[in-house]
């Protein structure tokens, strides 16, 4: 049993494909199957059975898990006790929103290759729902994600918080600066999908007023909406300071709503089985850059 061994039955055991754990560890499928074949020979176990469509741990392989887990902490525990050189180095697949991207993701890429030059930082932009699901997958090592996550198998830990107003085009809202229900029965409710961190905001307002808009407008990015919005296209909602920025340069006027959007927690969210120090560098680092108030740089 070697450690390469582990380190292959660990990503092919979390991850949702062979494939996948392959690329993670910068081999080919083949290489990788290889070593499964070999841990599983010196073991005298099968570790994964293999009969159906995706291979599946057998009871030997999910009794080894916890363990491969531990023994590959403790090999990295005692590298950097020994080592001369034990800085965070390798690859972070790393999952944010596009609020994120456009705000404080520079300023946490800036400050990771100042303090780890060997750790290749590697952003991946999606909408909440599918930055959760290639968390689950092994995709992504972590991920900044609005809300905590249902999956017990996912560990979320709250580090920052975002607000939001309502706006709209001077050419639509005329004389009002008060969000009124006819607004939203005579313009279509500009908003991200179902899936977005936002829809819990957007679902919680309409509930307590119990308004029912005439139509949504979904898109999948915030400069879009921004975009539509200023063209007078319909009604929606911004991050703040997004807002405010626009409309002190008169293309949006900031509507006030009743009650007010409820702000939005965001939790950085990892597989709650991968104790790597990386990942605690990851989250030390999160919560002393990130920054919602931060205008867009766009803007």
């Amino acid at each position: 049993m070697t450690l390469k061994q582990l380190e292959a039955f660990y990503w092919a055991a979390t991850c949702a494909s062979f494939a996948m754990a392959a690329e993670r560890l910068h081999v080919t499928t083949s290489s990788l199957s290889k070593r499964l074949v070999e841990l599983e020979e010196s073991l005298g176990v099968a570790l994964f059975d293999r009969s159906g469509h995706k291979a599946a741990l057998t009871d030997a392989g999910e009794r080894l898990l916890p363990r491969a887990s531990q023994m590959l902490l403790a090999a990295e525990e005692t590298r950097k006790s020994v080592a001369a050189d034990a800085r965070v180095a390798g690859r972070c697949l790393f999952g944010v929103g596009e609020f994120s991207a456009l705000t404080w993701l520079p300023q946490l890429a800036s400050r990771v290759s100042h303090r780890f030059p060997d750790l290749r930082l590697e952003p991946h932009v999606d909408i909440g729902r599918v930055l959760d699901e290639r968390l689950r997958n092994g995709e992504l090592d972590c991920a900044v994600i609005a809300g905590r996550s249902p999956h017990p198998s996912i560990a979320s830990h709250t580090v920052g918080k975002a607000h939001f107003v309502w706006a709209a085009s001077p050419a639509l809202a005329g004389k009002s600066t008060k969000l009124t229900e006819k607004m939203l029965r005579d313009h279509p409710l500009v908003t991200l999908p179902q899936g977005a961190g936002t829809s819990r905001v957007l679902d919680e307002w309409l509930l307590a007023t119990d308004i029912d808009p005439a139509y949504r407008l979904s898109c999948n990015s915030w400069g879009a909406i921004a975009g539509l919005l200023i063209e007078g296209t319909g009604v929606g909602f911004l991050p703040e300071s997004w807002a405010r920025s626009l409309a002190r340069r008169g293309e949006l006027r900031v509507l006030q709503g009743m009650p007010a959007l409820s702000p939005l927690a965001y939790t950085f969210q990892k597989r709650r089985n991968d104790e790597r120090p990386l990942l605690a560098e990851m989250l030390g680092a999160v919560r002393a850059t990130i920054d919602f108030a931060r205008p867009p740089r766009l803007l």
